[in-house]
């Protein structure tokens, strides 16, 4: 992998990570291209565009939760890069700690943003009593 494709691959995290904590629509449509498609899990129907995608990320944003992340890019093949994740939820008064192992599959445009992004992701189970 090149210095430069993982890079623009880094640079993209660290912006997908600010829009994460923000959920702010500027820092989300700066992610994607026009006519972006983002798939949220393994047989779902993608969001198609960015607009759909914003409005998709907004309605269940994370930006009120405590998280953290954590990646390694994986392999960068021109604009695709695969990308493994660690995120852990805080616990809350309501609800346990919650971790996920995360695989990310992002198709970068030239100038940066993505055209596709494809997440699979498992939680990791509740410890048994």
């Amino acid at each position: 992998m090149s210095t430069s494709d993982r890079g623009l691959h880094e640079r993209w995290l660290a912006s997908y990570r600010r829009a994460w904590q923000t959920d702010d629509p500027a820092d989300i449509a700066a992610l994607f291209t026009e006519d972006a498609t983002y798939s949220p899990s393994p047989f779902s129907e993608p969001w198609r565009g960015r607009d759909a995608i914003v409005a998709e990320w907004i309605a269940r944003g994370d930006s009120g939760a405590a998280w953290s992340f954590e990646h390694e890019i994986l392999a960068v093949d021109g604009g695709v890069g695969v990308i493994e994740g660690l995120t852990t939820y805080d616990a809350t008064d309501t609800t346990p700690e919650g971790v996920y192992a995360n695989i990310w599959i992002v198709d970068l445009s030239p100038d940066g943003r993505a055209r596709s992004f494809a997440e699979f992701w498992v939680q990791r189970p509740e410890p048994k009593a």
